[in-house]
């Protein structure tokens, strides 16, 4: 999934896109410019220090692209990490990135 870039596209979507939260993150989703879906990450400074920072994109990023395949295409995701991310291990940021993907109608249906 290629990344959102600009910060004119970050205000767009916050300002026009649906959203929804749970305790860790925050999901934006808004129709996109182009025909693959392209993923922003937004952690802010009051969460903690660089490395604390980092670590939580990371974790986010990689659990996007292990479920990329789920993902429907044609569409901006922005997701917006609250203080308790930092805290949180992969597994529960990866739970919570599956399930406010699901709550948006990101994700394909699983067949099986």
């Amino acid at each position: 999934m290629r990344s959102i870039k600009k910060n004119s596209r970050f205000r767009t979507i916050y300002s026009t896109a649906k959203s929804r939260a749970d305790r860790l993150l925050v999901i934006y989703r808004a129709p996109g410019e182009e025909e693959t879906s392209r993923l922003g990450i937004t952690v802010s400074g009051k969460i903690g220090h660089a490395v604390v920072r980092n670590r939580i994109r990371r974790r986010i990023r990689e659990a996007v692209r292990l479920h990329e395949e789920r993902f429907l295409p044609g569409y901006d995701i922005i997701f917006v990490a609250r203080k308790p991310a930092a805290e949180a291990d992969y597994h529960e940021l990866e739970a919570s990135v599956l399930k406010l993907s699901a709550s948006m109608g990101l994700l394909k249906e699983v067949k099986g």
